[in-house]
């Protein structure tokens, strides 16, 4: 299947009508194909091919790979930095904008200035607390918070101005997500906080983990009942436990994350629990595919990312397609940068 002309490299491909940017990423959602986007950990490092070499073990088998923004309140390398990056090399990226750490002016700049690299798509996130990361003692920002950064942002693009009337020469052409928990409580307000991010700006929506097929066809019949499923593109999360006593941990440690006891148990239960955890996950994204408004699948594999391959391959969601992958080598990109 071929859903856009091949990129030529420098120069960005055409906005096709009702698309608000020229990444392959939207192109491949509004085709109506079953997209497959991942996260790539940014390095604690100022080398450009520690960045590649992540990259590199998703070829081939994902349509869009996000760059996380100071996850966890932890310290990497910037996610403006890491999108620049993964576009010069002809990777479609995902950049992840947090409100934590900056304010309106510093974002509004890194949108533009993320536009101007070719980035074509960001994802508008709250952010973890400073209290959770490495740096307990920074003080937190949050002068926005993701409505707020999704309006700024639909402004800037729509309107061509910055949040104070100033206008702009030209428009930042970028297709705005955001995320969305449906599986913590209260479970019955969780449809309509997705349908203010709706109408906030959010075009696309990458939920946090779904383990729980019950509360997300749940979930999936109040979106429905608000009349949003022709509104957003929504891509499930999940991911691969290695452990029972790893999901366990997950579990109890992690602010919203909900894994059932059922889960637990095939795991504890399980002779090989790692490749369990894998088949876990390729049957959770194959039931995903099933539900009514699900448009792709969000796979999250922190320190597990050579796993993504396998699970996209064996789940068969990409029924054949094959996601665009760089054919240039990333030294020679990086050459003709300098």
């Amino acid at each position: 299947m071929k859903f856009e002309d091949e990129p030529v490299p420098g120069y960005p491909l055409p906005i096709l009508p009702g698309h608000v940017s020229p990444g392959r990423f939207e192109r491949v959602l509004r085709a109506g194909a079953f997209a497959v986007t991942t996260e790539l950990a940014p390095p604690d490092s100022a080398d450009p091919e520690e960045v590649y070499r992540r990259a590199r073990v998703f070829d081939g088998q994902v349509d869009a790979i996000n760059a996380t923004d100071g996850s966890g309140a932890n310290c990497h390398m910037s996610s403006l930095a890491v999108c620049a990056l993964l576009t010069r090399a002809g990777y479609a990226p995902i950049m992840q904008i947090s409100c934590r750490d900056k304010n309106r002016i510093a974002i509004q700049g890194d949108i533009l200035g993320g536009a101007a690299m070719g980035v074509c798509n960001m994802l508008c996130l709250s952010g973890d607390g400073v209290q959770a990361g490495d740096h307990p003692q920074a003080k937190p920002v949050f002068d926005l918070d993701a409505l707020s950064l999704l309006a700024i942002g639909r402004r800037l693009r729509d309107e061509q101005r910055f949040e104070s009337g100033r206008k702009i020469t030209s428009a930042p052409r970028v297709f705005f997500g955001a995320a969305e928990n449906p599986m913590v409580p209260p479970l019955e307000h969780r449809a309509l906080r997705l349908a203010k991010k709706v109408a906030a700006g959010a075009q696309f929506i990458q939920t946090q983990y779904c383990f729980d097929l019950d509360r997300l066809r749940a979930f999936m019949r109040s979106v429905e009942e608000l009349g949003l499923l022709d509104q957003v593109f929504l891509l499930i999360g999940v991911g691969p436990f290695k452990t029972a006593k790893g999901a366990e941990w997950m579990r109890n440690n992690v602010p919203g994350m909900h894994v059932p006891d059922a889960l637990i148990r095939r795991l504890a239960g399980a002779q090989d629990q790692a490749r369990e955890g894998r088949e876990i996950c390729i049957e959770l994204i194959q039931q995903f595919r099933e539900i009514t408004g699900v448009h792709g699948v969000h796979v999250m594999a922190y320190r597990q990312e050579e796993s993504v391959a396998e699970i996209i391959d064996r789940s068969g969601v990409l029924a054949g397609r094959v996601p665009w992958y760089p054919t240039r080598d990333t030294d020679s990109a990086d050459r003709k940068a300098s």
